[in-house]
């Protein structure tokens, strides 16, 4: 299984490497410009749940940003898949299954953890004073490979380049927004408040934005969390499955 893995997640590196600056780049604008806008706009002059404003945001741009840059392997896989072909590789090749998924899933949490390091970069320069809880790298870590995993999942399902874009703009978009990463979610209306409870986002957010502010850690949120790393890992073996037939 070692070798099978091994092969996926170095083709996926090699590729990587060869655009490796555009996509830090991509991956860096994003998270400043919102440090930016609101850190230095509503900055520390705004209190959220007794935080500065600003070192409330920091865990929800590690969230949001991870999560875009894990997500953002779907579309890459997608375009293998449709264009160039190259995805049918790693079908005819002695590969399993779950070594295709895993490899795929542990580069997107590769790319995740990127941009999670240049945010962290960004708190020094904007002197955001965090603390640092273990927990942070249990959360990180689950947080990651769920939104990878969900990507994998979502490459499989869809049918075209449009597919995608659609999950993109119908459940990652609002997941960001609503789950946490800007505002309380206690904030939003009673509906939404609901809504909520049932994605991810909500309690990666949670546990990750305690884990850096000396917040109160819940149990719970962590298990949910290893609850959704496994039904998104089986559901993208499913996937996976269904395109070879």
């Amino acid at each position: 299984m070692l070798n099978g893995l091994r092969a996926v997640l170095y083709r996926e590196i090699t590729v990587f490497k060869s655009r490796a600056v555009k996509q830090l780049v991509t991956s860096s604008v994003p998270p400043l410009l919102f440090l930016i806008a609101f850190g230095w706009g509503l900055g520390r002059q705004v209190n959220v749940g007794g935080l500065p404003y600003i070192s409330f945001l920091v865990p929800g741009l590690i969230t949001m940003s991870s999560l875009n840059q894990c997500f953002a392997i779907s579309a890459e896989i997608n375009i293998s898949r449709f264009y160039f072909h190259t995805f049918d590789e790693y079908l005819i090749a002695p590969v399993s299954n779950v070594e295709i998924v895993l490899g795929l899933t542990i580069f997107g949490m590769f790319r995740g953890l990127l941009s999670t390091l240049i945010i962290f970069i960004y708190t020094f320069l904007f002197d955001v004073q965090l603390s640092l809880h273990p927990a942070f790298f249990v959360a990180l870590t689950l947080h990651a490979f769920i939104f990878s995993a969900l990507a994998v999942t979502t490459s499989m399902i869809v049918q075209d380049h449009s597919g995608q874009n659609l999950v993109a703009s119908f459940v990652i978009t609002p997941m960001v927004f609503l789950c946490g990463t800007f505002f309380p979610v206690d904030k939003l209306p009673t509906i939404f408040k609901y809504l909520v409870l049932v994605l991810p986002l909500t309690y990666s957010t949670k546990v990750i934005r305690a884990s850096l502010t000396g917040g109160i850690i819940t149990p719970l949120y962590i298990y949910l969390l290893i609850l959704y790393s496994i039904i998104f890992f089986m559901t993208a073996i499913w996937a996976l499955k269904k395109v070879e037939a």
